[in-house]
C-alpha cells in the first residue's frame, strides 16, 4: 500500500502526516509513507485543496486534518 499525504509544508499539512504516520503505525499495516511537497507532483493529483491524502493513487480526503481515528479508518476502507 502506497499513502501519500500532499502538502505545502504548512502546520496543517504536517499533522496530517504526523497523525497518518501514527495511523498505519498503530494499525500494523505494512504502507509506504511519502509526504509530497512538490507542487507540480500535487498539481498533476488534481488536488485543489491541502492537505491531502492519498491512498494508492486515489485521494480519498483534501481540505482537512481529520482525528487519528478518521484516518485509521479511512485506511482501513482504502486497503482493501
Amino acid at each position: 500500500m502506497k499513502i501519500q499525504v500532499l502538502g505545502s509544508g504548512c502546520s496543517s499539512c504536517k499533522k496530517l502526516f504526523e497523525l497518518t504516520r501514527q495511523a498505519v503505525d498503530e494499525s500494523g499495516l505494512k504502507a509506504e509513507l511519502e509526504y509530497v511537497t512538490d507542487i507540480q507532483k500535487i498539481i498533476e493529483t488534481g488536488v485543489i485543496s491541502l492537505p491531502a491524502l492519498v491512498i494508492n493513487g486515489k485521494v480519498v480526503l483534501t481540505g482537512i486534518v481529520p482525528d487519528i481515528e478518521k484516518i485509521k479508518k479511512i485506511i482501513k476502507e482504502n486497503s482493501l
